[in-house]
């Protein structure tokens, strides 16, 4: 199918922008030594997750709930991180019941989550590996750094069916900081906090296989530090248009657009044109979409189901189809049932959103 036959709002990745994104990452992961825990919760996609892993040197990924964990394990992944807290009792028996599929890692910001943790554990008959989750400037999950989050690790290292696996220290806040001089500010004050709880962690004879972290946004600093050893990037792979904002065309190693929302023309009138994809096929809390490839034509609003387009030069036609990138790719993507692979302006697959409405 060609790409003017695809029924719209369509959910597309342009493959070769994704390889070529796939392998910038995995070539800055080689240079600089550290791993790679692909974030999931990107995209979503066993598929995807599949390529991160296989061709893109991940050592596992990285996912925000139970359900969307359970998902990738269904579908082969073996090996994620659920960079998050659980501690609802359901959510934790089930998440200790998947370590019997797969390596399952989890966060901890708080001593009374441990015995319930290791209740979940024990009862299932699985060991669960948990990060201490430090709140390095971020202000949302975390214990506070240092003597606090020592006493965390030990307690999870004293627990039956519990393995202290490291730190998380991810400053979700830094990615979209809208210059280099504030996000390498926030770095390294999160490097600080890190580093220190790291130290005392050892000295209380723990050692921390997982030293986890940073995004798309911030990596390079994260990479260079010298104290995180695992990177859970996850826009990388598709970029949208607000990390275009935020880090300009370059974007780090130059990581290119992949995702797109594929639009069609229904209306027009003078100066202006409507698209058949509205609010229920983007996310529009960073903003929103950018029209790709059209100079002159920009989105200017969004209904439920109608794209706003300013068109002053009348340069579209009844039934165009127009590439939108998505100002958030996370949100947007969870909206789709499906990926469509475009090649050579050809559709070459179809990939399920594995983990769509994975949300508990």
């Amino acid at each position: 199918m060609a790409l003017h036959e695809i029924q719209t709002p369509a959910l597309l990745v342009d493959l070769d922008a994704l390889d070529r994104n796939i392998d910038r990452m995995r070539q800055a992961i080689e240079e600089s030594g550290v791993r790679l825990r692909a974030h999931a919760k990107t995209h979503k996609s066993a598929d995807i997750a599949r390529i991160q892993i296989e061709r893109g040197g991940a050592c596992g990924i990285c996912c925000q709930k139970v359900s969307e964990a359970e998902a990738m394990v269904r579908a082969g992944i073996s090996d994620v991180l659920v960079a998050n807290e659980v501690r609802d009792p359901a959510k934790l028996a089930r998440l200790a019941r998947l370590a019997r599929h797969a390596r399952i890692i989890v966060c901890a910001d708080d001593p009374a989550a441990v015995p319930d943790l290791s209740a979940a554990a024990v009862e299932a008959g699985t060991t669960l590996e948990v990060l201490v989750e430090i709140d390095c400037g971020a202000g949302r999950c975390g214990i506070a750094p240092g003597i606090p989050a020592r006493d965390l690790a030990v307690a999870i290292s004293e627990a039956p069916g519990l393995h202290f696996a490291g730190i998380q220290a991810y400053h979700g806040r830094a990615q979209h900081m809208p210059t280099a001089d504030a996000r390498r500010a926030a770095i390294a004050s999160a490097e600080a906090l890190t580093r220190d709880t790291v130290a005392l962690v050892a000295a209380a004879g723990l050692s921390c296989d997982i030293v986890g972290g940073a995004g798309t946004g911030t990596y390079p600093l994260e990479a260079a530090s010298g104290i995180w050893n695992e990177l859970q990037c996850g826009s990388y792979v598709f970029m949208d248009a607000d990390y275009r904002r935020v880090l300009g065309p370059t974007a780090n190693a130059g990581f290119e657009h992949a995702l797109f929302v594929l639009t069609s023309v229904i209306s027009r009138a003078p100066g202006r044109a409507v698209g058949d994809a509205g609010l229920k096929s983007f996310s529009v809390d960073s903003g929103l979409p950018v029209v790709d490839q059209l100079d002159g034509v920009t989105c200017t609003g969004l209904s439920d189901e109608h794209c706003q387009l300013d068109d002053p030069q009348g340069q579209l036609a009844i039934n165009q189809r127009l590439q939108l990138i998505p100002g958030h790719c996370d949100p947007t993507c969870n909206l789709y049932d499906w990926y469509v692979g475009i090649r050579g302006g050809r559709v070459e697959t179809l990939w399920p959103v594995t983990a769509r409405g994975k949300l508990y």
